[in-house]
């Protein structure tokens, strides 16, 4: 090893992680701070899976770390920037923006769509490192709730089936099954209890 490095430095070599120019910087994990109210940090990921013929899904899952809420555990066959921005909108017109949203470093996330909308929005991309899942660790326990109980419990006949089926979970997650982190209280329950504006408007 001491060999390699100074062969580089003596060829000057300067080979470095590419890091993407973004209009918003990733937040360093020194500057984490525990949550201290709904929409102050969101967490997203991806989960995949198949139909019953093989045909690939992809699941977009989106979580308050705060108020435990699941904004969103959206199905397609494919996702892209633009499709992520696509349900950051449709979700932040009903629950509001969150102040910053944690991510790990795919292609969907560090896309120049998603980077101008949390721009535009005023919204803190925060990036994990890479290969340190722990750096966005609830959302990766949320995403075996959702595997564990829900993609591995049914059997997906079509896309919209799959919709139906993530959305069902959803609807119970927020609106059914309380959680001992929040007082065993529902999402939605400890969302009213604290007087939040932004309370989902489903049913």
């Amino acid at each position: 090893m001491k060999r390699v490095y100074r062969l580089y430095t003596e060829l000057g070599l300067q080979i470095r992680n590419k890091r993407p120019k973004r209009k918003v910087s990733a937040k360093l994990r020194e500057d984490r701070r525990p949550p201290e109210g709904p929409n102050d940090v969101w967490a997203m990921d991806f989960l995949s899976d198949q139909l019953f013929d093989g045909r690939k899904i992809r699941v977009l899952t989106i979580v308050d770390t705060f108020s435990k809420i699941a904004p969103a555990v959206d199905v397609r066959q494919r996702y892209t920037g633009a499709d992520v921005v696509a349900t950051l909108e449709r979700v932040t017109a009903e629950y509001g923006l969150p102040a910053s949203i944690r991510v790990d470093n795919g292609p969907e996330f560090v896309s120049k769509d998603l980077d101008l909308w949390a721009y535009m929005n005023g919204v803190v991309l925060d990036f994990s490192r890479p290969g340190k899942p722990t750096d966005n660790s609830f959302v990766e326990a949320f995403n075996g709730k959702v595997r564990a109980e829900c993609i591995d419990q049914n059997w997906f006949l079509t896309l919209e089936d799959a919709k139906l089926k993530c959305e069902a979970f959803r609807h119970d997650y927020n609106y059914v099954r309380p959680h001992s982190s929040i007082g065993l209280k529902t999402p939605v329950e400890f969302m009213k209890s604290i007087g939040n504006p932004n309370q989902p408007t489903g049913s």
